[in-house]
């Protein structure tokens, strides 16, 4: 039996893509001890893959209303092959999606912008799966400089030195070339790729992506102690975080709470 999912598939291409862009979130399925293992601990693994699952939805949430107003379509660029129906009951049926391939993080960012680009799309926004409150004008303000005729790049930096979006509207393999992933450099590096090819980088406001305790304790922050009307509401991420903490040891909770390690 197939998926119920549309696998979108880089040899087909198709007219209703034409003229829009891909925002495309970059998402292993979420299974537990898969996703999100730096929370754990403090978080169960089980409750971490929980955390990851409501992020996956408030994300696409707010992409929704990016793509009512714009020429834009989500989508979940996956891996591993043949778990498409993990995503059942979280990502909704309507929402395509396609397999990631290449060996490496920057093959896979470079191939996902590829493939999508063959399949009729005008532009491409990567993004990532762990910053569910970046707010709703920041992928529209990408949409509408992507799909301005200028070929250029579009980045969202995170806090932490990585990048929560980058778009492109042609294949530019050198701004996936000799960065250090999973480190502080990877934003900076990515400008100075672009430098060096004299591709227009247009920036996005800095936002931050959740993947330790500080990280935690600052969305804890945003959604519960001081909601912040400045990002998406997250209504998933603020319920799962709530019920998250309310299973936790007391001395636990505090230690999300500060961002601080227990001792």
């Amino acid at each position: 039996m197939g998926s119920r999912y549309t696998i979108v598939r880089p040899d087909h291409r198709l007219a209703e893509y034409a003229g829009y862009c891909a925002l495309v979130v970059m998402s292993k399925v979420p299974k537990v001890g898969r996703v999100k293992t730096r929370l754990s601990p403090p978080l169960t693994s089980a409750q971490a893959a929980e955390l990851n699952i409501a992020f996956l939805k408030d994300t696409l949430c707010c992409l929704q209303q990016v793509a009512e107003t714009a020429h834009a379509i989500p989508l979940i660029s996956y891996t591993p092959a043949g778990e498409e129906d993990g995503f059942l009951g979280i990502v909704p049926e309507r929402v395509p999606l396609l397999l990631q391939r290449g060996d490496g993080f920057g093959e896979r960012l470079r191939y996902t912008v590829e493939d999508l680009l063959a399949t009729g799309f005008r532009a491409v926004c990567l993004i990532d799966s762990d910053s569910p409150t970046v707010p709703a004008h920041a992928y529209a303000q990408a949409v509408r400089h992507l799909l301005s005729g200028e070929d250029c790049t579009v980045l969202g930096r995170c806090d932490d030195g990585g990048y929560y979006l980058l778009g492109l509207n042609a294949s530019h393999p050198h701004l996936f070339e000799e960065i250090a992933w999973s480190t502080e450099l990877v934003a900076e590096q990515t400008r100075q790729r672009a430098r060096e090819i004299a591709l227009p980088l247009h920036e996005l406001p800095a936002w931050f992506d959740v993947d330790d305790r500080r990280t935690l304790a600052r969305l804890h922050q945003e959604l519960v102690l001081a909601p912040n009307s400045n990002g998406f509401e997250a209504a998933h991420t603020r319920q799962t975080l709530l019920r998250v903490l309310h299973q936790l040891e007391p001395e636990l909770v505090s230690t999300v709470a500060s961002g601080d390690s227990l001792s």
